[in-house]
Order: structure tokens, then C-alpha cells, then sequence
């Protein structure tokens, strides 16, 4: 039987016609895109024309998009390029207690170098209360960092109404849209953002390869030194081939959202409401706002890692949660985020849907559970 990937929130596969686009920027257009002859010139040409591609699904303007290696360089070029920009201005920072580690733990480190870090609780559902944000909000506050859907319960977070918070008070806002990009309708004036982390291999692109959008005129520091690639925002050789792959699957994305969308929220409802008819489940995450192909469900009397290498054996991947915590004896501090006692956390698996998931991969995991949960739970008992 053909393997069943259900992990797409962790990464998933490059769309063939991706790998076509790149394919030319491999061999033969191989330039590198600073260079001043035409094989420079057009690989510059081919990076400028992923970078509109990338704006416009942003409502914003070409030159405020500056490409990274991926969201985890861009969230730390947002943290640290605020905190060194303004720390004259003041030194608070406000995150949520469910951001991705790319966000926690650069707010971490600006902790340990004397800035004062506010870590806003979120309600069951994983959801970061508007209010808290306000409350929250002192005069020296100079960043706020809220995500825009969580990578592990898919919740989606009031990004808009907490852009108008930050706008009135005049705090920068930064979001980490890795999971959205491409998937939820973005647009960076109605949620009020100032900088928006991106990456491609969560929407069909490959890996090594993310964007930070910038507002004009917000304040940022360079995070890394060398060249003056992109405007002098970020040195270091474009990475072109991966650049117009991120460009195509951007362009791929938005053509088909609204049939990808409609049909994963169909079969993530479909594979809920399967599992929760099983004994002792529990879902987590906002019930409605929450991602398309998010599925993450508790089962009591249960390890997350026996379930996983269970369900492995029946040829299906899934996850307990983050990609990036794989392996950590610690609960995931997302599940502890929303109440979750230790022994809930510990049975979690998270289903994540994608461009290649049908209703026979759906049933197939449906098929298999009672079977895996009956198995795992006899060897946690015993």
C-alpha cells in the first residue's frame, strides 16, 4: 500500500511544476543575481519577477519584500532588528505564549540582554484575547509579535484587530505567517502589520528559501553582514533557483486557493468528526477558526510516540505536534498553553492535510485507529 503523508504542516513536497520553474536556474541560468553581465542581469530578472509575485499576495510593494533562508531567519531578523533599532525608544517586547520557537526564543535572548519580555496567555482554544494585547501595551513598548495561525492546533489568531491596537499606539507588529502564506487570504493593510515572516516549503516551494515583508518606514537593523544584497537589508548570494520556486508556488497557491481550501476544510472535518467518536478524544484548537488541513486530537491513556511508530507501521505519517521539538521529552508548551495537563499532552497527534490528501487517505486513518489506540493503550496500561 503507498505511504500516507499526513505531516504537510511540517514541510511539504515541491510541487512539480515548482521543480520545473526552478529547474533552468539550475543549469543554465545559473547567475549569480549581483552580477552586472547578462547572466547576472538575468537572474536578477528572475528573482525581481518571484519578488512581485510575492508583494502582490501581500498587497504590498515589491521593494518591501526581502528574501531570507527561510520564516526562522526572518522572525529573528524581525525580533532583533526592532530591539537594536529602537532600544533607545524603549525595550519591551509583547509575544504570545503560542509562537512558534523561531519567535520565543529570540525573545529569549533579548531577555538575557536587558529587555523586558511580556508573554501574553491565550484562552482554550489557543487564542490570544485583543484585550490582553491593549493591557499589555506600555510606552515603552516597541514590538509586538502575534502569529498568524498556529503551526501545532491550527487556531487562527485575531491578527487584524490586534494591528489596530499596535497602529493606534504606534508599536511595530510583527506576525509569522508560515502557515497561512498562500493558504488564507493575506493582506498586510487590513491586518495592520508591519512585518510579515514567510516561507516556501509550507506551500509547495522548496526549502532554504522565506521572505520578510517590511513596512516602508519601519525601523530595522541589519541581521546579517557582508554584501548589499536586497536594498542592504540582507547579505549574503541570492539564492535564485529557490527564489523563483517560492515565486511559482506563491503563483500556484493563489490560483487554486479557494478549491484547495473548500476541499481540505471538508476532509479535516470529516477525519474530527472520526476521531472524536473514539473513546476518551479530545480536540484542541479552535473548533472553527482554525487552519484548513489542521486536524490535532488528544486521546486519553495514550503516548503520542507509540501512536506515531504504530501508525507508521500501517504506512501513515503524522506528528505530535512542532517538526522543529521532534524528539523532546518536554510537553509541547503549546498544549501547556491551553490547559492541557501532562498526561493529556502526552497522547496528541496532529494530522495535517494537503494538496495530495483525498478521502482514501482519510479513511484509511479512520480505518486503523481503533486498532493502533486499543494496541497503544494496552502497552500504557501494562
Amino acid at each position: 500500500m503507498k505511504p500516507i503523508y499526513l505531516d504537510y504542516a511540517a514541510t511539504t513536497p515541491v510541487d512539480p511544476r515548482v521543480a520545473a520553474a526552478m529547474a533552468p536556474y539550475l543549469t543554465e541560468r545559473f547567475g549569480n543575481a549581483s552580477s552586472v553581465h547578462s547572466f547576472g542581469q538575468e537572474a536578477r530578472e528572475a528573482v525581481e519577477r518571484a519578488r512581485a509575485q510575492i508583494a502582490a499576495a501581500l498587497g504590498a510593494a515589491p521593494d518591501e519584500v526581502v528574501f531570507t533562508s527561510g520564516a526562522t531567519e526572518a522572525d529573528n531578523f524581525a525580533l532583533f532588528g526592532v530591539a537594536e533599532a529602537l532600544r533607545e525608544r524603549g525595550r519591551h517586547v509583547v509575544v504570545s505564549a503560542v509562537e512558534h520557537h523561531a519567535v520565543l526564543e529570540p525573545a529569549h535572548v533579548l531577555a538575557a540582554r536587558g529587555f523586558e519580555v511580556t508573554v501574553l496567555p491565550v484562552d482554550g482554544a489557543g487564542r490570544v484575547d485583543p484585550d490582553a494585547v491593549r493591557r499589555a501595551l506600555r510606552p515603552d513598548t516597541i514590538l509586538v509579535s502575534v502569529m498568524h495561525a498556529n503551526n501545532e492546533i491550527g487556531t487562527i489568531q485575531p491578527v487584524a484587530e490586534i494591528g489596530r491596537l499596535t497602529r493606534e499606539r504606534g508599536v511595530c507588529f510583527h506576525c509569522d505567517a508560515a502557515q497561512t502564506f498562500g493558504l488564507l487570504p493575506i493582506d498586510v493593510d487590513a491586518l495592520g502589520v508591519d512585518l510579515l515572516a514567510l516561507s516556501a516549503h509550507k506551500r509547495y516551494g522548496p526549502k532554504g528559501v522565506g521572505a520578510l515583508y517590511i513596512r516602508r518606514g519601519t525601523p530595522l537593523v541589519r541581521f546579517l553582514h557582508g554584501g548589499s544584497q536586497e536594498r542592504n537589508r540582507r547579505a549574503g548570494t541570492l539564492n535564485v533557483p529557490a527564489i523563483v520556486g517560492f515565486g511559482e508556488a506563491v503563483r500556484i497557491a493563489l490560483a487554486e486557493r479557494e478549491a484547495e481550501v473548500a476541499r481540505l476544510r471538508r476532509l479535516r472535518d470529516r477525519l474530527i468528526a472520526g476521531l472524536l467518536a473514539l473513546e476518551g478524544a479530545r480536540l484542541n484548537g479552535h473548533p472553527t477558526e482554525r487552519l484548513p488541513g489542521n486536524v490535532n486530537v488528544s486521546f486519553r491513556g495514550a503516548d503520542s510516540e507509540s501512536l506515531l511508530l504504530a501508525l507508521d507501521l500501517q504506512g501513515i505519517a503524522a506528528s505530535s505536534g512542532s517538526a522543529c521539538t521532534a524528539g523532546s521529552l518536554e510537553p509541547s508548551h503549546v498544549l501547556s498553553a491551553i490547559g492541557l495537563a501532562p498526561e493529556e499532552a502526552a497522547g496528541t497527534l496532529r494530522f495535517s492535510l494537503g494538496r495530495w490528501t483525498g478521502e482514501a487517505e482519510v479513511d484509511r486513518v479512520l480505518e486503523v485507529m481503533p486498532a493502533v489506540l486499543a494496541t497503544v493503550r494496552g502497552a500504557f496500561v501494562a
